[in-house]
């Protein structure tokens, strides 16, 4: 057989395996492999909706204990943390200059009383002389000037009295305001509490003429109050007497409850501001600085663990719901008139059907479906009501 002749041969063999095969995809196509999409399991669990806030804990009730006359600190009594009654002597300061001032104080009440005494004394003689010379001049015995002159000193005598009536109740209050600059220079305890500083030390000096001085700080931490700092995104979501609950630094795993008692009416940032509220408020609109709002609320600190200044991470409640079916928040799609949300269901098979459901509240990950979609099922992940669902080449995956 000629090499032409068994080219021929191979070349109608592959002819016609060619034809066999192609009729055979022809007739019997490979089937197809079904888009695999990323997928969630509604699942149940606890969700919350919450505001997250950072804030700082405060003493419930602090006062700073200052000095109201000048002088050396001659002793103090107390020490930090040390916990005093209301009326406790907390320090003395030397009193020889208060006590001077008073002793000088009665002598000039003294003085103006044995004044008016003198004057009384007077007073009687000239009461008489105007009795005399009225009976005189009633009897045609006297002259009428004699008369005039009796009665011009009792009333000059009278108004001299009447001065040094003013002058008495004068020097009484500087004996009272000397005795109180006395008691002053014994600083005692406003507040039961914790001394929590201590600002000067013994034999020091203190003037009261320019500032008035701290002594000590006093707070009562049986009771501690968090100021949280809330955005102005989130601070119209939030109202007094929602649930809150906070952790501090030193121990993340322990909450500590209590309801929100206020919300302050203007921003932190007015408190660094010396111009008036109007022009803070608009000021702040040009700028960007972030705006903050004190949310306070008050927390039991009976075991004295809570400390002032410490950071608290706090979580203010907007909803909470045990149990709920949940789904990951990327599963839904646009939001419809009514308020809905269509998913796309996965079944069993692999095949998608859309599914109208309704949401409650949400968290970071996930929201509450409260109709519409059962526990167990599973939904594809994306904009799913859209048709954009997020369709890979890839094994089914529950998240």
């Amino acid at each position: 057989m000629s090499l032409a002749r068994i080219l021929r041969i191979v070349a109608l063999v592959a002819l016609a395996g060619a034809a066999v095969w192609g009729a055979k995809l022809w007739l019997y196509p490979a089937e197809t492999e079904a888009p695999r999409y990323l997928t969630a399991v509604a699942a149940r669990k606890d969700i919350e909706q919450v505001v997250l806030a950072t804030g700082t804990l405060e003493a419930f009730k602090q006062v700073s204990v200052g000095a109201q006359v000048s002088g050396q600190i001659k002793s103090l009594k107390v020490d930090f943390g040390s916990v005093v009654k209301a009326g406790d002597l907390i320090a003395e300061i030397d009193s020889k200059t208060q006590e001077n001032d008073l002793k000088n104080a009665e002598a000039q009440l003294a003085n103006v009383k044995a004044q008016r005494t003198a004057k009384e004394a007077v007073l009687k003689q000239a009461e008489l002389a105007f009795t005399r010379q009225k009976k005189m001049l009633a009897a045609a015995s006297a002259a009428r000037e004699d008369y005039e002159t009796a009665e011009a000193t009792l009333a000059a005598t009278r108004a001299e009295i009447a001065a040094l009536d003013a002058q008495i109740d004068q020097a009484d209050i500087q004996v009272s305001t000397a005795r109180l600059n006395l008691g002053y220079t014994r600083i005692e305890a406003p507040i039961d509490g914790t001394v929590v500083a201590v600002v000067v030390e013994e034999g020091q000096t203190v003037n009261s003429n320019q500032s008035t001085p701290t002594i000590v700080k006093i707070a009562q931490l049986g009771t501690m109050t968090v100021k949280a700092e809330i955005s102005e995104a989130d601070i119209i979501r939030v109202s007094p007497d929602l649930p809150v609950y906070f952790t501090i630094l030193g121990d993340a795993d322990h909450r500590y409850e209590a309801h929100l008692r206020m919300i302050e009416p203007a921003p932190t940032s007015i408190n660094s501001d010396t111009t008036s509220v109007s022009s803070s408020s608009s000021s702040s609109s040009t700028t960007s600085t972030a705006i903050y709002y004190n949310g306070i609320f008050d927390v039991p600190n009976a075991d004295g663990r809570l400390r002032i200044d410490m950071t608290a991470q706090v979580s203010i409640m907007l909803g909470s719901a045990k149990g709920a079916v949940t789904i990951p928040t990327t599963a839904l799609g646009t939001r419809d008139a009514d308020g809905g949300y269509t998913v796309q269901v996965v079944d069993a098979a692999g095949n998608l059907s859309p599914r109208k459901i309704h949401v409650g509240i949400e968290d970071e990950t996930d929201v509450e479906v409260k109709d519409g979609l059962a526990d167990g099922e599973t939904v594809v992940l994306g904009d799913s009501a859209a048709g954009t669902s997020m369709q890979m080449r890839m094994p089914r995956m529950g998240l």
